[in-house]
């Protein structure tokens, strides 16, 4: 369960509450003040990540492997966009769970992230094999899982 869905309103309303029985009506103000002021630094992070994002093609990433190497189960979908400076490129139809997003680089190895309520939950990593053809595992590209296990078929070293 994901506590801060209801412990941030609870601590909002009790900061309030003890605002006023200490300081009354300043108390008050000062509290809100502090709470909106928190809203706006999340709200303007929020933007600057999607402007940074909005600039760039949607599902490239520099280099997919690198990004491989930065995920982690938990992330927020929010601070993937923000580590790829780019929107996913959405597989899976819209509105449904989970959601499947993937990011591609300029060599054709793509990532691809599962996200459950807006969290990671797992991400696989596909490289083309060295022929140049994106065929996925079945075609001989190596696969990563985001577990860390090893590669299912790795392709000959150039």
């Amino acid at each position: 369960m994901n506590f801060q869905k209801i412990m941030i309103p609870v601590l909002s309303v009790v900061a309030v509450v003890l605002g006023y029985r200490f300081y009354g009506w300043a108390g008050v103000a000062a509290v809100v003040t502090a709470l909106v002021m928190w809203v706006l630094l999340h709200f303007t992070r929020l933007m600057t990540i999607l402007k940074r994002a909005a600039a760039q093609p949607i599902g490239h990433v520099a280099s997919a492997v690198m990004l491989n190497a930065k995920l982690k189960p938990g992330m927020t979908l929010m601070h993937v966009i923000a580590m790829t400076r780019s929107l996913g490129a959405l597989q899976s139809p819209k509105g449904e769970q989970p959601e499947l997003f993937r990011w591609t680089d300029n060599g054709e190895s793509h990532v691809t992230c599962t996200f459950v309520d807006g969290k990671l939950t797992h991400h696989v990593l596909v490289r083309p094999s060295v022929g140049g053809t994106a065929g996925g595992a079945a075609g001989g590209a190596a696969e990563l899982s985001g577990s860390g296990a090893a590669p299912q078929a790795a392709p000959p070293a150039p």
